[in-house]
């Protein structure tokens, strides 16, 4: 089930792992897109989570003491920024302890889940499609839908009327291969633009550039639009850009998978309660989105203030959130098509996603909160 947002123990490890490399065009920021094929970290951070409930938690122990959750301070990942900061996520974990660490790119979420420093996480398709395929099926599963939409083509008006105006123009996405750099590489493909996947040269110069710096890069001319998730496509709005393409016009009933929940296979096989719980958590706080908008939007740009040092206008803010839908379904028929595009567009080689999808833990608890259960569209169990 699909929402819109604007009606409606792990074993405790040693060490954290902190991943940095350089971002093409751009400063190091927290606000960023989902990642992608063959593109680099920018920075990760940690972020302590609110103290465990104790005495005040009626939920029995867990298998494992703490469990480590990656996502990043974007609105597309408005789930675990909502219910982790109004305690939520907790709430459904009970006395094991969450400890959070924000990510800037997908990349770097998967080499962090590879490298066991987190459990569960929050990232764009495009990514998990990468990691799940360049481990050869051994490394993710796909346990849950976030979000859809929330993702934009906006152009400089002066400049871009339709879409034939494109041609010589320079088009920031978030990063090389991440989810939108994908969208915007397919849609020019199929529109007759010829385009360099890997160096972004073509008929459109697509530029690489943090989201944090795209609004800066828009403000001084350095690009003529960008192809961005929200809140940074609404950031550019309010900078005077205007809207080309909202991305859910190109897709059937106006949905495709933007987040995703991914968990390491082995944690999953060592503290499949844990998993249930989070799992409780992302269900129980979707849930509260809808039935509570206006302070969900409150408690999202209060984490993204406490996350990244500045809430977002509440002009920006509405906007944002009235491009984005809160949702268990991970949308899986929208996956494949999500890897199609990535292969025209020259960026991936044909995958194999048998077994991406274990939905059987999600499906458990929708059916016992009398909701209904999602389909892997035959790319794993149910």
């Amino acid at each position: 089930m699909t929402a819109s947002i604007a009606n409606s123990p792990a074993r405790v490890r040693a060490r954290r792992t902190v991943i940095t490399a350089a971002a093409a065009l751009a400063a190091l920021g927290l606000l960023s897109a989902c990642g992608g094929y063959g593109s680099k970290a920018t920075s990760s951070s940690s972020a302590a989570a609110p103290a465990a409930t104790g005495s005040g938690s009626a939920a029995p122990a867990l298998s494992a003491s703490t469990v480590h959750i990656g996502y990043y301070a974007n609105l597309t990942h408005a789930t675990p920024l909502i219910g982790i900061e109004n305690g939520q996520f907790q709430k459904d974990l009970g006395s094991t302890a969450i400890k959070t660490q924000i990510f800037n790119a997908g990349p770097a979420e998967i080499e962090a889940l590879n490298a066991g420093a987190i459990d569960i996480a929050w990232i764009g398709p495009s990514a998990a499609l990468s990691g799940y395929t360049s481990s050869h099926g051994a490394s993710l599963k796909i346990i849950a839908g976030a979000t859809t939409g929330g993702a934009e083509l906006v152009v400089n008006p002066k400049k871009i009327a339709g879409v034939a105006d494109l041609k010589g123009k320079k088009i920031a996405t978030p990063q090389l291969g991440n989810t939108q750099d994908v969208a915007l590489l397919y849609y020019l493909k199929t529109h007759g633009y010829k385009e360099n996947a890997e160096s972004g040269a073509g008929d459109v110069s697509v530029l690489r550039i943090d989201n944090s710096t795209t609004p800066t890069a828009y403000a001084s001319g350095q690009i003529d639009g960008a192809w961005v998730p929200e809140p940074t496509a609404s950031k550019l709005v309010a900078e005077g850009a205007k809207v080309l393409i909202d991305e859910r016009t190109l897709w059937p009933q106006q949905q495709f998978a933007t987040t995703n929940v991914i968990v390491s296979q082995s944690f999953l096989k060592a503290h499949p309660d844990v998993v249930d719980a989070v799992l409780k958590a992302s269900v129980d706080t979707n849930a509260w989105i809808v039935a509570n908008p206006a302070q969900a939007k409150t408690d999202a740009n209060a984490a993204l203030k406490q996350l990244s040092g500045k809430a977002l206008s509440t002009k920006v803010l509405n906007s944002a959130w009235s491009y984005l839908s809160v949702t268990n379904d991970p949308l899986a028929s929208t996956l494949q098509a999500e890897a199609q595009h990535a292969v025209t567009a020259g960026l991936l080689k044909q995958p194999d996603l048998s077994g991406i999808y274990d939905l059987a833990p999600l499906n458990q608890i929708l059916s016992a909160d009398g909701k209904p259960t999602v389909s892997a569209a035959g790319l794993g169990q149910q």
